[in-house]
């Protein structure tokens, strides 16, 4: 079993919207590794983070995202983080994995200062995005397939795009679409 699509992308990219769009058009289920981490803790991540702090909850991201991707058949969307751990990186190859990018402006503004994004709720978020995508966009485009730009885009749009990426029409070229 596999799951029919792997979200990555960062805070922000619409992995959780487009995800549960994209499931419902092709008639799949939706999972997102965050709310499995939730329900395996029984906390939100917030918290986890800061009781147990970020190794505690990446090892519980790690866990969640291998066991999802021997599981789940339908579309996965994954934590911004959970690329970052090489084991991760080597379990999404082989799977449909569609980077959903999502630049600085847009990114901030759609994820405004929540405090549901503990490794957003700084002093300064917007400095803290940016270095964000600078440390994980290289490893986003390493482990994706296909990557789609969501800026200037709607929800159904963006859907769309991965969906036109994951299922071409006959002619077309496959390849990184944007």
């Amino acid at each position: 079993m596999s799951p029919t699509a792997v979200l990555v992308g960062p805070p922000g990219a619409g992995k959780t919207t487009v995800g549960t769009l994209l499931a419902a058009r092709l008639g799949v289920s939706f999972a997102d590794t965050d709310d499995l981490v939730e329900a395996r803790a029984g906390r939100v991540i917030a918290d986890i983070f800061t009781s147990d702090g970020e190794p505690a909850f990446r090892a519980l991201e790690r866990e969640a995202v291998a066991e999802a991707l021997r599981s789940h058949t339908g579309v996965l969307a994954l934590g911004g983080g959970a690329v970052l751990a090489e084991e991760t990186q080597g379990a999404l190859r082989g799977h449909p994995v569609v980077l959903l990018t999502v630049g600085l402006a847009a990114g901030v503004r759609r994820t405004g200062l929540s405090t549901a994004r503990p490794l957003l709720a700084g002093v300064n978020p917007r400095a803290t995005f940016a270095a964000l995508l600078a440390e994980r966009l290289p490893v986003y485009r390493a482990v994706a397939v296909h990557e789609i730009a969501t800026d200037d885009r709607t929800a159904d749009e963006v859907v769309d795009a991965v969906h036109a990426a994951l299922v071409p029409a006959p002619d077309a070229p496959v390849g990184h679409g944007g």
